[in-house]
């Protein structure tokens, strides 16, 4: 568990998965992240994020308002799904419920789990990466100092030829 200002950063509990299916069913949360998920794949993405704590110590982390208790999403750091050119490599992600977007949770929570992932688990490098039209994003990867290595950006193959998400755009976060 990881605690800052406005936030607590833990492993995900069974009775959280009803708020993250509805978050994944948010098609305004999901825009940037090829679509709505069903229950079923929601739960699937938890237990995958489960499994990698299991077995590295790391994962996407449960975001809970310190304040209220409040459920706002997840972040942290997972290997590159097998799917992706970037496969394994350590990866960062946010994705949080549109009421808390614009108030810096997801820049305050990146940046605790960076830390963590750097300090606590040892790692060297973190990436970062989305669609070149996905600005909020880029903006969260600026305000946490990332360089833009457009050296390393990559197609996705999981999207057709033509879909304006299957380009993406790498940053890079060393400690």
């Amino acid at each position: 568990m990881i605690e800052t200002e406005r936030l607590i950063l833990r492993r995900w509990r069974e009775d959280d998965r009803p708020a993250f299916r509805a978050i994944c069913a948010d098609p305004q949360v999901m825009d940037w992240l090829g679509g709505v998920l069903t229950p079923d794949e929601a739960d699937q993405r938890l237990t995958r994020v489960e499994e990698t704590f299991d077995r590295l110590g790391y994962g996407r982390f449960c975001l809970e308002r310190r304040s209220d208790g409040r459920v706002l999403g997840w972040c942290g750091v997972m290997p590159a799904h097998e799917s992706q050119p970037i496969a394994g490599t350590p990866e960062i992600g946010w994705r949080l419920i549109p009421e808390v977007w614009d108030q810096g949770y997801a820049t305050e929570a990146a940046a605790a789990a960076l830390a963590d992932a750097f300090g606590r688990v040892g790692l060297t490098e973190v990436w970062a990466y989305t669609s070149p039209h996905n600005l909020r994003s880029q903006a969260v990867m600026v305000r946490l100092r990332l360089a833009r290595r457009p050296d390393l950006d990559f197609e996705n193959p999981n999207l057709p030829p033509g879909d304006p998400f299957r380009s993406a755009r790498v940053w890079v976060a060393k400690p």
